[in-house]
C-alpha cells in the first residue's frame, strides 16, 4: 500500500503529461476555424465554470495570503504568456515540432529549482540538456515550410518562450502548493486565463486561421475547444499540480520526456505532420539528452516554507 501511494503522484504527472500531449493537436485543429484569441478565451471559459466552486477559496486566498503575489506571477507565466506563445507558434510550426521543443522545460526547471530551492542535479544531467539544446537547434535549422508549419523557426522560438513560462509555473507551484490545494491552484490559473483572454479576444484583431493538411468534421473545430478546456486544463493541470505538490520540480519537469514520443505519434496519425529525415535525427538527439538528464540521482528539494 505504501508504495502504490508514492506512486499515486508519479501517475498523475505522467497522465497529465500525455493529456497536454493531445493538446497540441486539439489547438492545431481549433486553431482551424477560430483566431487564436478566440480559441482561447473559449478554452479558459469552459475550464472556469467547471472550477466555479472553488471559486470563494481562490478569493479567500487572494485576500489572506502573503503568496498571493507569487500567485500573481505564476497565473501570468501560465496560462496567460504560456498560452499566447504557444497558440501563436502553433500557428506557425507544426504540432510534432511545437511537442519536441516544448521536451526542454526540465532544463529551466532544473536550473531554477538549483537557483531557488536547492535541488542539485550531477554533471551528466547538465551534459544531457546541452546535447538536448543542441537537438532543438537542429530541429528548428533544419526545418522547412510545410502546410503544416508555414513559418518552422518563428513558431519554434515562439514554442521555446512557452518553456519558459511553463518553468516559471512549475516552480511557483512548488512555492503556492504549501499553501492553496491542487484544485484551488488550477482553479486560480482558469480564472486568470478567462479574465486575460476574454478582453482580448473582442478586439478587432484579423489574425486568420492555420491550415493543416488533412480535412476535418465541421463539429472537430469547436469540440476542439472544449476538449482543452475541460480534460486538457481542468484536468490535466489538476493531475499535473498534485503531483507538483508531492514531487520535487525537478522531478516532475523530467516527464515532459514522455510528451515529443506522445506529440509526435499522435501528430503524424492525427494531422498528417511529417518530419525531414535531419528533424527526426535531431529528435532523436533531444531525446537521448533527456535520457541522459535521468541517468543519475537527485537530490530531494528542501520542503517549501510555511506561507499564509
Amino acid at each position: 500500500m505504501i508504495l502504490s501511494g508514492r506512486l499515486v503522484p508519479h501517475a498523475a504527472v505522467a497522465l497529465a503529461i500525455l493529456v497536454w500531449s493531445s493538446s497540441f493537436i486539439a489547438l492545431k485543429m481549433a486553431l482551424s476555424a477560430y483566431s487564436p484569441l478566440t480559441v482561447m478565451a473559449g478554452r479558459m471559459l469552459t475550464a472556469s465554470l467547471l472550477c466555479l466552486p472553488l471559486l470563494p477559496a481562490v478569493l479567500r486566498f487572494v485576500r489572506r495570503s502573503r503568496l498571493r503575489v507569487i500567485l500573481l506571477v505564476c497565473v501570468l507565466s501560465e496560462p496567460c504568456l504560456y498560452f499566447l506563445c504557444e497558440t501563436f507558434a502553433l500557428r506557425a510550426t507544426s504540432s510534432a515540432q511545437a511537442g519536441m521543443v516544448i521536451s526542454l522545460l526540465p532544463l529551466p526547471v532544473a536550473a531554477g529549482a538549483w537557483l531557488l530551492l536547492g535541488e542539485r542535479l550531477p554533471g551528466r544531467a547538465w551534459l544531457g540538456f546541452a546535447v538536448s539544446i543542441a537537438g532543438v537547434t537542429g530541429l528548428t535549422l533544419s526545418a522547412e515550410a510545410t502546410e503544416n508549419a508555414p513559418h518552422p523557426v518563428l513558431g519554434n522560438l515562439l514554442e521555446g518562450g512557452a518553456v519558459l513560462c511553463a518553468a516559471a509555473y512549475t516552480l511557483c507551484v512548488k512555492r503556492l502548493t504549501s499553501a492553496l490545494s491542487p484544485t484551488a491552484m488550477t482553479a486560480a490559473m482558469s480564472f486568470a486565463g478567462a479574465l486575460f483572454f476574454g478582453p482580448l479576444a473582442l478586439l478587432p484583431l484579423s489574425l486568420g486561421t492555420a491550415s493543416l493538411a488533412v480535412d476535418l468534421p465541421a463539429w472537430a473545430p469547436a469540440a476542439a475547444i472544449v476538449y482543452l478546456g475541460s480534460l486538457v486544463t481542468f484536468a490535466g493541470y489538476g493531475l499535473y499540480n498534485f503531483g507538483v505538490s508531492r514531487l520535487d520540480a525537478g522531478r516532475v519537469a523530467a516527464y515532459m520526456n514522455l510528451s515529443p514520443v506522445a506529440t509526435l505519434l499522435m501528430s503524424v496519425i492525427w494531422l498528417g505532420d511529417v518530419l525531414s529525415p535531419a528533424q527526426y535525427l535531431a529528435s532523436a538527439l533531444v531525446l537521448a539528452g533527456l535520457a541522459l538528464t535521468q541517468s543519475g540521482g537527485r537530490t530531494p528539494a528542501s520542503p517549501p516554507g510555511d506561507a499564509a
